[in-house]
């Protein structure tokens, strides 16, 4: 089965890389761009019936850091 997971850094936290890129975009000449936000999408091959569970154990233990990040995931 394939798992997507993504990754967003949590609201109030600084975001440079968004920054940047509504900047740029600015810059190329499109207006209106309030705000960008980036983060991430992980794909994952896992054997047929992994749980919900584990899942989001791999995510708060690795792909995801909790403290900044949130997540949410979705089999495809």
């Amino acid at each position: 089965m394939k798992v997507r997971v993504h990754v967003m850094l949590k609201d109030g936290v600084l975001d440079p890389q968004g920054e940047a890129v509504r900047h740029a975009l600015g810059s190329l000449g499109f207006s209106g761009v309030d705000a960008v936000r980036q983060g991430k999408v992980i794909e994952l091959d896992l054997e047929d019936g992994t749980s919900d569970e584990t899942i989001a154990e791999m995510c708060e233990k690795l792909l995801a850091n909790t403290v900044i990040e949130s997540y949410r995931f979705e089999t495809i």
